[in-house]
């Protein structure tokens, strides 16, 4: 990352903050960046370098900290949230992309966790025909790097039923509950803790660019879902900081 005075800055990284943040709002191409943005060279390279530097992830981690301790809680949560979305691959993405089965899809799965507030604790990506059994262990790692170890319960649904992910989970400290459907179940039931997980999916789907896998390589993807976190805890730390 270079200094705030070197030589090669020529634009304002406030700037060049806004250019990734239209991008990933609307959708857009790298090249297609409007004219009153910084040319989207300059924006595509900086970006690069945040997002290798890992600085979005630190980022999400000290928002996480201050948006719980502004709604009374701890810094690090005890609790966490499982799941996964598929998305739709493109040129771009396809071949990489693996045919997810359930969801009748083509593209990468985005395996998530989040804290019972809907904040971001640790996400990656695979191809669509990864079963999410199979990912437990390596979300539960990232959980416990992001938390401290803090987390000792983790909900999910039905899909990481069995010893396997359970196995995966108690080797990292994290016990599994399972939220299952009622017997009874007619049209569209809302299950206790699950839904926090699926609000946050939502919240990503406001960025266009979001909406499918248009990424070359996972690793973007994944970076671009940070930063789009990063960006909706941003907004809410500032109404808290405007009320206060």
């Amino acid at each position: 990352l270079m200094r705030e005075d070197a030589e090669q800055r020529r634009h304002d990284l406030r700037e060049l903050f806004n250019g990734l943040r239209y991008v990933i709002r609307y959708g857009i191409a790298w090249r297609a960046m409007p004219n009153d943005l910084p040319p989207w060279s300059a924006v595509y390279q900086q970006s690069r370098r945040w997002m290798e530097a890992g600085c979005f992830e630190m980022l999400v981690s000290d928002l996480r900290a201050v948006l719980r301790m502004a709604s009374g809680r701890q810094p690090e949560p005890t609790a966490a949230i499982l799941d996964s979305r598929t998305l739709r691959s493109t040129p771009e993405s396809g071949p990489r992309a693996g045919y997810d089965g359930a969801k009748r899809k083509r593209g990468s799965k985005l395996h998530m966790a989040v804290d019972t507030l809907g904040h971001l604790l640790a996400l990656h990506v695979t191809p669509a025909n990864r079963d999410d059994r199979a990912e437990v262990g390596r979300l539960a790692a990232a959980i416990q790097e992001a938390t401290d170890e803090s987390v000792e319960l983790a909900y999910v649904d039905q899909g990481y039923t069995g010893p396997k992910p359970d196995e995966a989970a108690r080797t990292h400290g994290i016990a599994l509950e399972v939220v299952k459907l009622p017997e009874a179940k007619r049209g569209f039931v809302l299950l206790p803790r699950r839904w926090v997980v699926e609000r946050s999916f939502a919240w990503a789907t406001r960025c266009r660019r979001l909406v499918k896998d248009y990424e070359r390589y996972a690793s973007t993807l994944a970076s671009l879902h940070v930063v789009a976190f990063a960006c909706f805890m941003l907004r809410n730390a500032a109404i808290l900081a405007h009320g206060a």
